[in-house]
């Protein structure tokens, strides 16, 4: 897999803050942000796993900590699908 690095800057009362090291608060940055797209409906499971640089099964365990569902449909949207509505 190809891949880009970037920079981004923070003060270095963010990381004191948050109680986390630099690496600890880029993979934070990476999951939040896989989380959020994912959310919104703008990425799939499996890219916001790569994403977040992790397996697609502990990405979708780590949504809980978000307060996130797994599913991208909401129970009407399942039930009109399903054809019960």
């Amino acid at each position: 897999m190809e891949s880009k690095t970037i920079t981004l800057t923070f003060p270095l009362s963010v990381f004191s803050a948050l109680k986390k090291t630099p690496v600890e608060f880029s993979k934070d940055i990476r999951l939040a942000a896989a989380v959020k797209w994912y959310e919104m409906g703008v990425i799939s499971q499996e890219k916001a796993a790569e994403i977040a640089g992790m397996c697609r099964e502990n990405f979708l365990l780590s949504l809980s900590r978000f307060k996130v569902s797994p599913f991208q449909y909401s129970a009407e949207e399942v039930l009109h699908e399903a054809e019960y509505e």
